[in-house]
């Protein structure tokens, strides 16, 4: 799921899984905002920020203004989680690693519709069956090709088929639907 900083709107993709229960509280890296992540807050929901903490000395304050959102921010885990070696190889603010953009935009266009799925399993395999996962993934298909189209810009977007072929690789199990 994307988590957007209600201070700076910097976005973080987190696992919903690896949250406990009553969820937690986490700071943002960019501006020091603190906020509530978990089953209580909403995916994306902005949450009122708490100001940020005091900078430790010699430490220069973040920036101040939102980075571009062309270009997706690195992800972040949130306060308590158990930190993996695969965040130390990764370029920072790119939330896929240092790649081109065209395998940028073929993982961001999978990752996008492998939470549709995640989200939604029982009503996948329902409409796959009843031949209706058109119309019945039509608001989160549109949702997550206007992230794509935001993150990737609309040159790669349009002339590419990664989403397409996402849609179909993961959202229809390899059926030709989209």
């Amino acid at each position: 799921m994307n988590v957007r900083c209600p201070q700076c709107n910097k976005v973080y993709r987190v696992d919903p899984q690896r949250l406990p229960a009553g969820g937690v509280r986490t700071r943002c890296d960019a501006c020091g905002a603190i906020f509530p992540l978990g089953k209580a807050a909403a995916p994306g929901t902005p949450a009122t920020p708490q100001p940020p903490a005091p900078q430790p000395p010699g430490r220069r304050p973040g920036p101040s203004v939102p980075r571009a959102p062309a270009t997706p921010p690195a992800p972040r885990a949130p306060a308590g989680a158990p930190a993996g070696g695969a965040a130390q190889a990764r370029q920072p603010g790119s939330a896929f690693g240092p790649q081109d953009p065209q395998t940028r935009a073929r993982r961001l266009a999978r990752a996008l519709v492998s939470d549709i799925v995640v989200y939604h399993p029982e009503r996948r395999e329902r409409s796959l069956a009843a031949g209706t996962l058109r119309s019945e993934f039509r608001d989160e298909i549109l949702k997550s090709w206007d992230e794509y189209v935001e993150q990737v810009g609309e040159d790669i977007a349009k002339k590419t088929p990664f989403f397409r072929d996402a849609l179909n690789d993961v959202l229809a199990k390899g059926q030709k639907v989209f």
